[in-house]
């Protein structure tokens, strides 16, 4: 157990480093599978959600060696095809090692994936994808097992943009014969971070980054090297850290073309944004605007993972900000949180309204997922007098070091394990 303790009340003050993207890492972690050599990753993030994809490329048979932010991985000796399900149980991203192993081993055998409970989280769209490509999929014992004689290039054509969906058919892709072509991809800039990795080892990509991708080709190389990019969502935390407790703080390795859904509404809530080459300054000062209304959607899109971030910023805003939920249908669940520290949250279906409050209270509140988290952290840093996060370890699948992040700032937070 995790556990939280806040002061709040406190501005921000300074600078901060962005960690690397835990949604781009991930998927080049299982990427690492289709390379039969050497892979050098840099700039990778220190998460839990990290540890066990390396944990699950130990148990395939690969080499795994970390130093500081820089991991090394050489799966030349990949020696197993089946991931077991207390490995799978731990991340949602696990379900990424069907399609790279599919593609270098031409088989798997895997559970179904864990993660935040958000709702109803389907994997259907994913094996939808590998069959198109030839995958022989059956499920038995609560266990997928996969095989095909031979991948064959395809046209994929996706009804929903799913991000794990088109990281899994670009994978398995690059061991497929001939073209394969993803229409109605994602164009997360996750994709495009993929993409960048598997073209490193040796994959011919083209459309990256927008709703048509064609996968050409595949030679692999021996050695690679790879450089994760900053992570968008640690970014738009810390935005909206500032705009929840006030302060000037300038954010290194951020990309704000990445986040400008939600630098738009920070701006309209009051924030001073001044974007310099990596770097993003932001500066707010007393209680935010009231903005909305806010709908989530796939990128480009408002994230639906800074919805509850967002949120918390705005507790204390003068008016009333609707935000609605399309994305998720369980993604309220921090809002009874919230609420004990004295905001004004109604939700109706996938509907919330926040009625801004002129002052938040100090409570103990329990983190139900790890941007729910996260939004309770930002609410006791703005709120008067001591409050606690109890956790079962969600905040620390997605953010490194975010208690020393912010104690830089000059927040009064301590994190106890």
């Amino acid at each position: 157990m995790d556990i939280w303790h806040i002061r709040g009340g406190r501005r921000l003050e300074g600078s901060c480093r962005i960690q690397g993207s835990k949604n781009a890492a991930l998927p080049i972690l299982a990427a690492a599978v289709l390379c039969p050599g050497r892979c050098e990753l840099l700039h990778v993030p220190k998460l839990s959600d990290v540890d066990a994809a390396l944990r699950i490329l130990c148990h395939l048979g690969c080499r795994v060696q970390r130093e500081e932010d820089r991991v090394l991985i050489d799966s030349s000796t990949l020696s197993n095809c089946a991931v077991p399900h207390s490995l799978m149980a731990e991340m949602r991203s696990s379900i990424l090692f069907l399609g790279a192993l599919l593609a270098r081993s031409r088989e798997a055998r895997l559970s179904a994936p864990g993660g935040c409970r958000l709702g109803k989280r389907p994997i259907d769209l994913h094996l939808m994808a590998l069959r198109r490509l030839g995958a022989e999929i059956r499920e038995e014992d609560g266990e997928l097992l996969c095989r095909t004689p031979r991948l064959q290039g395809s046209e994929i054509l996706l009804p929903f943009p799913s991000v794990g969906a088109t990281e899994n058919a670009l994978l398995a892709a690059c061991g497929a014969k001939g073209e394969t072509v993803i229409r109605g991809a994602a164009r997360e800039p996750e994709i495009a971070a993929l993409a960048g990795f598997l073209e490193a080892a040796g994959a011919q990509i083209h459309g990256a980054g927008s709703d048509t991708i064609r996968i050409c080709g595949f030679t692999p190389r021996k050695c690679v090297q790879y450089r994760i990019p900053g992570d968008r969502i640690a970014a738009a935390t810390m935005a909206c850290a500032v705009v929840a407790c006030g302060g000037d703080v300038t954010l290194s390795g951020a990309e704000p073309g990445q986040i400008s859904a939600v630098l738009h509404f920070l701006n309209a809530a009051g924030c001073d944004i001044i974007p310099d080459n990596h770097a993003l300054r932001l500066c707010a000062a007393g209680r935010p605007t009231a903005v909305g209304p806010v709908v989530t959607a796939p990128y480009p899109g408002f994230p639906t993972d800074a919805q509850p971030l967002l949120m918390a910023a705005l507790l204390r805003g003068r008016g009333r900000t609707l935000m609605r939920e399309t994305i998720f249908e369980d993604r309220f669940r921090h809002v009874p949180e919230l609420n004990r520290l004295g905001a004004r949250i109604r939700v109706q279906g996938q509907t919330a309204e926040i009625l801004g409050v002129e002052k938040l209270h100090g409570d103990t509140l329990h983190a139900t997922d790890l941007r729910g988290g996260a939004a309770m952290l930002l609410a006791a840093l703005s709120a008067e007098g001591e409050s606690v996060v109890l956790d079962e370890g969600h905040i620390r699948r997605g953010y490194e070091d975010l208690d020393l992040c912010l104690e830089d700032l000059g927040a009064s937070i301590t994190l106890e394990h």
